[in-house]
């Protein structure tokens, strides 16, 4: 079971108790899973009856009794525990870190994606200052990836280089109180009436970005959450483990390099059991977390929350490169073509990951 049918079984659940008349309740559109926090158990956990509690006039605890069997039930379900002031936690199958990785070599970059068009109509307005142009472009990109209709807006015209090397654009621009339309990227009809504002303004950069080149321009502008002021010097450039924006792309080239000397060993990623050990277990859980991870940077308009996401999985994905690969005389067995196709997983989120941030995902470093 994956993360977004774990999601959808939370709310049939909900669904269920509500028909029962156990709980007086409109069901939610979404059902938020994630991994366990501090004092959580399992594989996933919920909030969803903190969510319901008011609206059902009931304390949480009681709320997540009355869940708890309906998920219990489920098939894929091994346990429920409650914990905490009611968050229901979730113990999957054997088959759900394979279920995990099989989803996200499916989808491609565009795991954690909207399955397809939402309701949602966003416009965005930023100052004619390039990190605020910056933050629009990866909040509109990111907005998009969850299905919105995008419109953004600078004050003014931008800078040609701002386009040329930090590859921004923007829809319309001020000129003199009118609109200069440069065309939406979305087919849907733009005739509706126009949505309310989100006005993007980051703590201005100190400096000119530029002179560090695209990549590491946009990183030293959206790492940062945006009330936090950007440091625009020359070590976002240095290839050394202290640069955050080195660590996720030597994360990307390694695990494309393992893709490459596996294929010259004569074995292919395969889905499965990665053995035991806590370095795959943390993987597993910072890939099964990226939907979340998409879904609250679209909703906060907060680009900082991926690129932070993209350092975690980095950072979890490199103690596992080295037992990837058999050694010496040792042959290819289901274990290391297991964790051949998790780092390749991982491999899949970086990249997409990056690509939303307007940022290169190389193949060597």
């Amino acid at each position: 079971m994956t993360p977004v049918e774990l999601s959808r079984t939370v709310l049939r659940a909900v669904r269920r108790a509500v028909d029962e008349g156990e709980l007086r309740v409109a069901v939610p559109q979404r059902a938020v899973v994630s991994v366990p926090g501090p004092g959580g158990c399992g594989d996933y956990a919920t909030n969803i009856a903190l969510q319901l509690a008011r609206p059902a006039g009931q304390p949480p605890l009681r709320v997540a009794e009355i869940l708890r069997p309906h998920l219990a039930g489920v098939d894929g379900v091994a346990d429920v525990v409650v914990t905490g002031p009611g968050f229901l936690n979730i113990s999957l199958g054997g088959a759900a870190p394979v279920a995990l990785v099989e989803e996200i070599l499916r989808r491609g970059t565009r795991y954690g994606y909207a399955h397809g068009p939402s309701a949602d109509v966003v416009a965005l307005h930023c100052p004619h200052e390039v990190r605020a142009v910056v933050v629009m472009d990866a909040v509109a990109r990111i907005l998009r990836s969850q299905g919105a209709l995008v419109r953004t807006r600078c004050e003014a015209a931008l800078e040609p280089r701002w386009a040329d090397i930090l590859g921004v654009r923007v829809d319309a621009h001020d000129v003199q109180g009118s609109e200069d339309s440069q065309g939406s990227q979305d087919s849907r009809s733009l005739d509706s009436p126009a949505p309310p504002c989100f006005l993007v303004r980051p703590v201005p950069a100190p400096a000119d970005p530029l002179p560090l080149g695209r990549d590491a321009a946009r990183w030293a502008l959206l790492h940062p959450a945006a009330h936090d002021r950007p440091r625009i010097i020359d070590d976002h450039l240095v290839q050394r483990e202290g640069n955050p924006l080195f660590r996720v792309r030597y994360a990307h080239a390694r695990t494309r390099a393992l893709g490459r000397n596996a294929a010259d060993l004569g074995f292919a990623p395969e889905p499965g059991r990665p053995g035991p050990g806590e370095d795959a277990q943390n993987l597993l859980a910072a890939l099964a977390d990226h939907p979340r991870v998409l879904a609250r940077a679209a909703a906060d308009r907060a680009p900082d929350r991926l690129a932070r996401h993209l350092v975690t999985v980095a950072d979890a994905v490199l103690p596992l490169l080295p037992a990837v690969l058999p050694r010496g005389a040792e042959k290819p067995s289901a274990t290391h073509r297991a964790r051949l196709a998790l780092a390749e997983a991982a491999e899949t989120v970086l990249a997409g990951g990056l690509s939303l941030l307007g940022i290169d995902a190389p193949e060597h470093l």
